[in-house]
């Protein structure tokens, strides 16, 4: 299917060449400018121009893409938090997983946000650019159409995407802190993390917000600086505090049939406006009474 997106030649731009600013500015690879440039696919205020013109503020880029669903399409409801022509942030539900891990398993998050899409007369593509554990909730950023994904990527990579969650987790955790423990894969489970000295640098940072001494769970703030498979659940679990409903890694609470988990917040600055983006999700019922 064929799709265009647009955008604004905003003041920090004025003046450069297309090229430049596809490049220095925006960080596309040399590959998708290539075939950009190649196929004529960029129009600017809807005319085909020399890519060493220089760009005036307020000029108009349009690009021209040819994309396919990025999965089968799965009809169910999706709560979004913002969108635009761009991307859009979602609102995971619990037991449900991001995107589908083979051929048969088209009931997940990415199949929803495709048939919403399609329904919309979108192509249907639509790209996580992170993820969440299947039964963690919260917010969840997907990518639009094929340009914009890269762009999302390095923000990720570079810890631009700011991500803030809330736990409640065993016992009366202390005020605040930083875990810096290396995590691995636990040769004795295939699914589960754990702290080992060999895996890859992971960094946690919380903050207790309130204590519940009656069922003995704290509620902290949780925020990434890096970005490793169960992250939180493995370092709450390395200082004694699982998090609650979270048998996998040693919770012995039954007030939750799964772990008490919620991705609050979403925060970067926006690769095409230079605003920032800020999306927050509303915690499950759960949350409320802690």
């Amino acid at each position: 299917m064929k799709e265009t997106f647009s955008m604004s030649i905003l003041p920090e731009w004025n003046g450069l060449t297309l090229e430049s600013l596809l490049k220095n500015e925006l960080s596309f690879g040399k590959k998708s400018i290539h075939q950009w440039r190649m196929e004529k696919s960029i129009t600017i205020n809807g005319e085909l121009k020399p890519w060493k013109n220089p760009l005036s503020e307020g000029d108009q880029l349009t690009f021209k893409y040819t994309v396919l669903p990025s999965a089968p399409a799965w009809k169910a409801e999706v709560d979004v938090l913002f969108e635009d022509e761009h991307l859009v942030v979602l609102n995971k539900p619990a037991r449900l997983d991001t995107h589908p891990n083979s051929e048969a398993d088209t009931q997940t998050l990415q199949n929803a946000i495709v048939h919403d899409l399609l329904s919309k007369g979108h192509s249907g593509y639509a790209q996580p650019i992170h993820r969440l554990d299947h039964d963690t909730t919260g917010a969840i950023l997907f990518a639009k159409h094929p340009a914009i994904k890269p762009l999302l990527d390095q923000l990720l990579e570079k810890r631009m995407i700011k991500r803030t969650y809330i736990a409640l987790a065993e016992g009366q955790m202390k005020t605040s802190g930083t875990i810096r423990e290396p995590i691995g894969k636990d040769r004795h489970h295939p699914v589960r993390r754990r702290v080992s000295p060999g895996g890859q640098k992971a960094v946690t940072q919380y903050q207790r917000l309130s204590v519940d001494p009656v069922k003995n769970l704290s509620l902290v703030e949780l925020n990434l600086e890096t970005g490793r498979t169960h992250q939180i659940r493995v370092h709450l679990s390395s200082i004694g505090h699982p998090i609650a409903g979270d048998t996998l890694y040693g919770s012995i609470s039954r007030q939750f049939s799964h772990q008490a988990l919620h991705a609050r917040k979403l925060s970067f600055i926006h690769p095409f406006t230079l605003k920032e983006i800020t999306a927050s999700a509303p915690p499950p019922a759960y949350f409320k009474h802690h």
